[in-house]
């Protein structure tokens, strides 16, 4: 017999007396989607460039994500902000980037609103919104949403994915992770990958078996309770992981480099009609040296990163498929509204040359390329942190010119596919109808009859900024409903509307004609000029590679497009620009405590990222650890930073204490004591006295003088060279461990401590002991 049910909220229908004999109950209603609401899965890849699926043009096999364009829709003119976190905010609220005070990614936040990495509670989530319509919501894989300083233990908690409307997570909340090794975490708490890489773990494969949980978890239970799920792959961003044997699948096939790859994907872009008939492939970037001019080694070791790129993206469509043949078997694909998308274009972040170790380029430290050719064969394992060369990103973005952080259609503009079976009659046909990340929520809206919410949890919502194209799933000719649309990133400047396109290109159109590096600050008179001056004009409507810039001839819609572009730069907060890149990832933030110089840490507590932990490069510091010795010894990591990219450890090992920094798994700089350290309660301690100062723009720290103490006797020093002048990435910071690739090659990870480990304090206020006669006891001894 059904019960009685009303709106919660409004008048109990039924009725109370003095006893239930002459009472009848009622229940509030429980939250219940629309009978027969689709489910909605976004699969969003990383870094994946315009010419990088299969469907696209391709060389690179990718049958899945072919399978779901042969069966739906291919979008040949869909646009992101050219990086990742802003994209990522436009996909999840329908507003544009900057008024989600994402202007750049949280780790490149200011203090000015549309730059403070904080996305405004009025601006809802979709999975806020469906979660008001009877949705499950799940979150799979890269946040990046929040601010860094936010991702720690102490919180807060509302801007993690459970904050902001998801049920379940499983994934990492950074930028990017060891795809072997990967940050996890599990709702709202970390957790250790559940198996090692020698026992076949990668995190696709994790997230691809944790998303078919979820949904299976819930379905068994209320099996027309449809979902919304959000699958964001950490490929195929940085670094390269992917099992050898995938990678060899391409073995040999990217030996003509990356000229050839251009016109062989090109080609076929024309004949699969994801790109016009009349389009012209854009120029050879000046950046880019021609593969027949690299000599035999160069070309070996880049056609050899490509293979393994290409291995990346083919074993992520793998684990894609098995996530579609899952909702297939559980006949829940055809009713599954599935939009796949890339947050930007193919990433430069490699360099000119690529490298087995990108914690380099976040360093300006490239390394030899003797270097790269000794770890050839283990490119893609888990001892690098591997990412191809420029040639293969610009390739990568085909048609197109230019990549990622840069607004050119090769930063901006991705592969999209929808796939809809029991909405969309069409059948993998093209789709030319100009769309942006904001535009689809507003088209899950629109699809499922629902109305943006006035308010999510008490919080009056802003107006969205897409506009719904579901008018485009079955009408190809169709106009299209959004006009206008800017972009800036990092300085980089440019406009759409009604088929042109104004691009202000910062530094330049490439680095070798600019004559500047990128990140090059752009003051008030830069802007000026570069406003006068810079500004270079297409129309993208005829001419869809950006191949032919017409500003000369066309100066008057110059001009109307430019003032439009800051008609919207007002509108979205935008202003003020700032295209400094490491001014802005140095930068002092709001922490949840005040400013302090000692930090105390204890064993079994939870890595904390880098944003978080104390920053201990090239300044004087000190790491104190408290420690009883039991009378067999011991052994194992008091304090580490990092991983086998880059950092270092405080251990024991033999009975003695070290002390190793790993200069972006270049060198490794160790300072052993030189008396075993004897059972019993002690004080460990490690210093760090600069002795030069830092050279960021070679990618050389400060030198050091490193010296041991027990019991604040020195027992150890050493003289380091060289040490990691900007950042560890990744850079966790772990008491009584190091997880994930060891910092050093000198224990195997996660080589926890085996004795008592009370806490480690480090000390950044510059106070250090002095101990002369130690230290003339040590020199005099080395004579």
């Amino acid at each position: 017999m059904p019960v009685d049910e009303y709106k919660p909220g409004s008048t109990f229908p039924g009725v109370i007396g003095r006893t239930t004999d002459e009472s009848s109950p009622a229940w509030p209603e429980p939250m219940r989607a629309i009978p027969g609401a689709p489910n909605v899965l976004f699969i969003v890849l990383d870094d994946t460039g315009y010419g990088q699926f299969g469907c696209y043009g391709s060389p690179i096999r990718t049958p899945n994500l072919d399978r779901l364009a042969a069966g739906g829709l291919l979008y040949n003119n869909m646009h992101t902000t050219a990086l990742c976190s802003p994209s990522r905010s436009c996909i999840m609220t329908g507003r544009n980037h900057h008024a989600n005070g994402l202007a750049a990614v949280t780790e490149m936040a200011t203090g000015f609103p549309g730059y403070n990495g904080n996305v405004p509670f009025e601006n809802g989530f979709l999975s806020e919104m469906l979660l008001q319509h009877g949705y499950n919501t799940y979150m799979l894989g890269k946040w990046h949403l929040m601010p860094s300083e936010q991702e720690s233990p102490a919180g807060p908690y509302d801007r993690w994915p459970l904050g902001r409307g998801f049920e379940r997570f499983y994934g990492f909340l950074g930028g990017d992770t060891n795809q072997w090794y990967p940050d996890l975490v599990y709702d709202n708490h970390q957790i250790d990958p559940p198996a090692s890489p020698e026992q076949g773990y990668h995190l696709t494969v994790d997230m691809a078996e944790k998303a078919m949980a979820f949904i299976a978890d819930s379905k068994q239970v209320a099996p027309d309770k449809p979902f919304f799920m959000n699958f964001s792959t950490g490929a195929t961003h940085a670094p390269h992981h992917v099992p050898k044997e995938w990678a060899d699948r391409y073995r040999g096939q990217f030996d003509d480099g990356w000229d050839a790859y251009r016109e062989k994907t090109f080609a076929n872009q024309l004949r699969l009609g994801v790109a016009p008939p009349d389009a012209e492939l854009s120029r050879h970037d000046p950046d880019v040296p021609l593969w027949d001019s690299l000599p035999p080694e160069s070309r070996r070791l880049a056609a050899r990163m490509m293979e393994v790129y290409a291995g990346f993206l083919s074993h992520t469509d793998h684990e894609i498929g098995r996530l579609i043949d899952f909702l297939a078997e559980t006949g829940e694909l055809d009713n599954t509204l599935i939009m796949v998308v890339s947050d930007n274009g193919a990433s430069a972040e490699g360099g000119v040359a690529g490298t087995a170790n990108e914690a380099q380029f976040f360093n300006n430290a490239p390394e030899p390329i003797e270097d790269s050719l000794n770890a050839i064969d283990d490119l893609g394992g888990p001892t690098t942190f591997n990412h191809y060369p420029w040639g293969w990103t610009w390739a990568g973005n085909t048609p197109f010119r230019r990549w990622k952080r840069e607004t050119y259609r090769g930063g901006a503009s991705d592969p999209f596919l929808v796939h809809w079976p029991h909405g969309i009659k069409a059948r993998g046909e093209v789709r030319t109808q100009y769309a942006h990340l904001i535009d689809m929520l507003p088209t899950v809206l629109d699809v499922l009859g629902i109305e943006p919410p006035e308010t999510i949890k008490g919080v009056t919502q802003s107006p969205l900024h897409g506009v719904s194209f579901a008018h485009t799933f079955d009408d190809a000719s169709a106009a299209g409903r959004h006009r206008t649309q800017y972009f800036e990133m990092l300085g980089h400047r440019a406009i759409d509307h009604d088929g042109w396109r104004a691009v202000c290109p910062w530094p330049g159109p490439s680095f070798t004609e600019s004559e500047q590096p990128f990140g090059t600050p752009i003051t008030s008179e830069t802007l000026s000029a570069l406003d006068a001056h810079n500004w270079e004009l297409y129309h993208v409507e005829k001419d869809f590679a950006e191949a032919r810039d017409i500003a000369a001839d066309h100066r008057d819609k110059l001009v109307e497009m430019i003032a439009l572009w800051y008609v919207e730069a007002g509108k979205y907060g935008v202003l003020p620009i700032d295209s400094s890149t490491l001014a802005r990832m140095m930068v002092e933030r709001p922490q949840i405590t005040r400013a302090r110089d000692s930090f105390t840490f204890r064993p079994g507590t939870q890595t904390l990222p880098a944003s978080v932990s104390p920053r201990v490069l090239n300044r004087p510091h000190s790491i104190t650890a408290d420690v009883e010795i039991p009378a067999d010894g011991a052994e194992g990591v008091l304090m580490s930073q990092g991983t086998s990219a880059g950092g270092w450890a405080l251990y024991l090992k033999d009975g003695r204490l070290h002390y190793t920094h790993n200069y972006v798994r270049r060198t490794w700089d160790t300072v052993t004591s030189e008396d075993p350290v004897p059972e019993g309660h002690h004080e460990l301690r490690f210093e760090f006295e600069p002795t030069g100062k830092p050279d960021l723009a070679a990618g050389k720290g400060a030198p050091c003088r490193a010296q041991l103490y027990i019991d604040r006797r020195l027992v150890g020093a050493k003289d380091f060279p060289v040490t990691t002048p900007i950042m560890f990435n990744p850079g966790g910071l772990t008491c009584g461990a190091n997880p994930g690739p060891p910092v050093t090659p000198e224990y195997t990870s996660p080589f926890r401590f085996t004795g008592t480990l009370h806490t480690v304090t480090i000390d950044v206020s510059g106070e250090l002991i002095t101990d002369a006669e130690s230290e003339m006891r040590m020199h005099l001894a080395r004579q």
